[in-house]
């Protein structure tokens, strides 16, 4: 767990997209229908938009904080909430104030315009609590405990994407591909988002993953696409916890695109019980450090499987093999 010299808000700081509004050149604004954000998933979807040429988006934010934030008695003063949306494949930030909408300090509201051409594929938004404590103005003494994401291309408000697939040729694609020619698909973590490079050189492969054949190769497809998404959630927690930002006292940080969203997603099966802050710390500690980096490999494997749907793909499959059977039989 990491240590402040300060004291810090204790309780939990929430964040809540309550609306969400376009605007194109030289119109007024429109409401994006409810179903474009989702409170459960924390994600807003800008890209089911039925027009293509909005500029701006106007988010609207409530948050809520501890009360005793405000506490005359407490060792805080100057209180102020802001919003802050960061991307880090564009080193885009935005922060906006928000101000106390109850007199218990509990609410704060405000609105956050996000511009298009500032960004490039997804955003976190947070809050942060920031006041002045022993003299020192501007410290943050609370975070909200879950980003939002902001999503500039999703169709729907969903924090994990779909498998991106690209069919290609092996032996006649990329240069990079071609020593690879011999295995059916690779993963590719460099871009903004993971994919997995289907080669179409292997016999029988791209016909099976189209879902047009008989009801075994049906499962078949299924138990692939699972081991594709347990290739691809194993490949990205290792990209994401070897490309940390350090401080200057060791502490790693998490990243602000999907890398962060990684680790957030995969870390509470990696190291199960512990704050996210404290599991980052020891898993970095592990792989840095001369130790221990091995053992957590079977839990990074589990974590990956969990989000794959392994099991439930592998039972689904053992099921349905097992019914054509016995109809065979009968």
């Amino acid at each position: 767990m990491r240590a402040y010299p300060y004291p810090r808000l204790s309780g939990r700081v929430s964040l809540r997209v309550t609306a969400v509004e376009l605007k194109a050149p030289g119109e007024s604004r429109e409401p994006l229908d409810v179903k474009a954000f989702s409170a459960v998933e924390q994600v807003v979807a800008l890209g089911g938009t039925e027009r293509d040429d909005w500029e701006s988006a106007r988010l609207k934010l409530s948050a809520t904080v501890p009360s005793k934030a405000t506490d005359p008695d407490g060792p805080w003063s100057d209180v102020s909430v802001v919003a802050v949306l960061a991307e880090g494949a564009t080193n885009a930030r935005t922060v906006v104030p928000l101000e106390p909408s109850t007199e218990s300090g509990r609410e704060w509201t405000g609105s956050m315009d996000v511009w298009r051409a500032d960004h490039l594929d997804r955003a976190s938004l947070n809050v942060h609590v920031v006041a002045r404590t022993d003299g020192v103005a501007g410290r943050v003494i609370a975070t909200s405990q879950k980003d939002w994401i902001v999503d500039l291309s999703a169709r729907a408000p969903k924090r994990q994407r779909e498998l991106d697939v690209v069919e290609v040729s092996f032996s006649k694609g990329p240069q990079w591909l071609q020593p690879f020619k011999g295995v059916p698909w690779i993963v590719d973590t460099s871009g903004d988002v993971a994919a997995v490079h289907v080669n179409t050189d292997f016999e029988g492969l791209t016909d099976l993953l189209s879902g047009a054949g008989s009801a075994a190769e049906g499962l078949v497809r299924d138990l692939m696409l699972a081991q594709m998404r347990t290739d691809v959630w194993t490949a990205v927690f290792h990209v994401a916890i070897g490309d940390l930002e350090i401080e200057e006292d060791g502490t790693p940080l998490f990243s602000h695109d999907w890398r962060g969203e990684v680790l957030r997603e995969m870390l509470p099966d990696v190291m199960p019980g512990r704050p996210l802050e404290e599991a980052l710390g020891e898993v970095h500690r592990r792989r840095a450090g001369a130790s221990g980096w091995i053992d957590l490999q079977p839990r990074i494997h589990f974590a990956a499987t969990q989000r794959a749907q392994m099991p439930k793909a592998l039972s689904t499959a053992i099921r349905g093999l097992d019914r054509l059977h016995q109809g065979a039989d009968a």
